[in-house]
């Protein structure tokens, strides 16, 4: 569905399953048509191959299970046709988890006709939908859409009802280091914080502010400033160098994460050499100092 109609675009979910099909309630056991409601056995309903999610809260989940037990299910899943009496599932993994964890039988369903592109698309969306969805999880369906549906920036924009700055901001998430990465996505630091840290550049800039933000509680306004104080002194770019052997490699590593930063062990063949370690303000200096006893 990467060629979808473009008055569907910006509209959601909601927007991009409506066609032009007349919406019929058919029971179960009879023949089902695309853009009809049906209900359809659980056991006959596989997960979208194509679902961005993986984590699910099992609180949250056994709490939506208590609700359909006693209220039903109030917005029917959307599946496509998969065999004669087989379903994939489109949208709605939580209310399908939850149905059977409440022990129903059957759900009732949209039918749509969709392919495999299509699939994904609506999956990605969906997911970005999600209240409780952190950054990190938005970037990553973001990338996903470009790259497996061949959208631009400014066509995902349209798709998800965002301005283009909105997903570039997103987007440049996946290029911070993974140890900032995965503190985004764990909420210990804050979409204000992230955006400070991508204006950085530089991996070990970027992870010695990350360090200060956990260390010290900063607000953004802070980062913000001490980001301007890291640009005002930008490290010196030393020569590639080269391959060293491994046991060399593992001590440098070893006191790359000693001192909470990108660590240069230089050993020449008579075993003589020098160690480097890179200083970004006098704050840092203060710091190594501390480490160094």
């Amino acid at each position: 569905m990467c060629a979808l109609k473009r008055n569907a675009l910006g509209k959601g979910l909601s927007a991009l399953l409506q066609d032009n099909e007349t919406t019929n309630n058919i029971p179960a056991g009879e023949p089902a048509i695309s853009g009809s409601i049906l209900m359809v056995p659980l056991d006959e309903i596989e997960t979208n191959p194509f679902q961005p999610r993986s984590d699910f809260d099992q609180t949250a989940l056994q709490e939506l299970a208590d609700s359909i037990r006693l209220q039903g299910i109030i917005q029917p899943v959307t599946v496509r046709r998969a065999g004669e009496r087989s379903y994939q599932l489109i949208s709605g993994e939580r209310r399908l988890r939850a149905s059977r964890l409440a022990g129903l039988k059957e759900i009732p369903a949209y039918v749509r006709s969709a392919d495999d592109v299509a699939m994904l698309e609506l999956a990605l969306i969906e997911n970005i939908q999600r209240e409780n969805l952190n950054a990190i999880e938005i970037a990553i369906s973001y990338q996903r859409m470009i790259d497996e549906c061949h959208l631009k920036q400014d066509e995902l924009g349209d798709r998800v009802g965002k301005n283009r700055s909105t997903v570039t901001n997103y987007l440049r998430l996946l290029k911070l280091p993974p140890v900032i990465q995965a503190a985004i996505r764990d909420e210990q630091i804050s979409m204000g914080h992230a955006r400070a840290l991508i204006t950085i550049n530089g991996a070990d800039k970027q992870l010695w502010v990350y360090r200060q933000i956990i260390e010290k509680g900063l607000s953004v306004r802070k980062v913000e400033e001490l980001v301007r104080e890291v640009a005002a002194e930008p490290l010196k770019k030393d020569k590639k160098p080269e391959q060293q052997p491994y046991e060399y490699r593992k001590i440098a590593d070893g006191l790359s994460s000693r001192f909470g930063t990108k660590v240069q062990l230089r050993i020449d063949d008579s075993g003589k050499g020098k160690i480097e370690i890179p200083v970004l303000s006098r704050n840092d200096l203060n710091r190594i100092l501390d480490i160094l006893g």
